[in-house]
């Protein structure tokens, strides 16, 4: 069974910085692919970033250059280190690992980031 933490969500001010990390267990292989979702209240849940076996990276392009994906080490554990935070990026963020070998998708249950003056 693939379990998915999530940790390091707060409360910052425009302009702050925090870092989410996430460790998933039971997966098939220790480098898998994985990501940053988000959440916003009323709105459907976005992909933010993305890592894969090989460690390319994806962003969309509102956080280019403020956020960056990175993995711990060689297993299953990432981090998102979101820099120069704006009040749009509030919402639930999701962590996802994809288990490649059965082409399933596990989730954490979500650390809430809020961006606020």
């Amino acid at each position: 069974q693939v379990h998915v933490v999530e940790s390091g969500g707060g409360s910052v001010q425009p302009g702050g910085s925090l870092t989410l990390s996430c460790a998933a267990s039971g997966l098939t292989d220790h480098r898998s692919p994985m990501g940053w979702h988000r959440q916003a209240p009323g709105e459907e849940r976005e992909l933010v970033a993305s890592i894969t076996s090989s460690d390319s990276t994806f962003y969309i392009d509102r956080v280019k250059g403020r956020f960056t994906i990175s993995r711990q080490e060689d297993k299953n554990t990432i981090r998102l280190q979101m820099n120069n935070l704006k009040p749009p990026a509030t919402a639930v963020y999701y962590c996802r690992a994809t288990d490649l070998h059965v082409m399933s998708d596990s989730w954490g249950q979500g650390t809430q980031v809020t961006v606020s003056s």
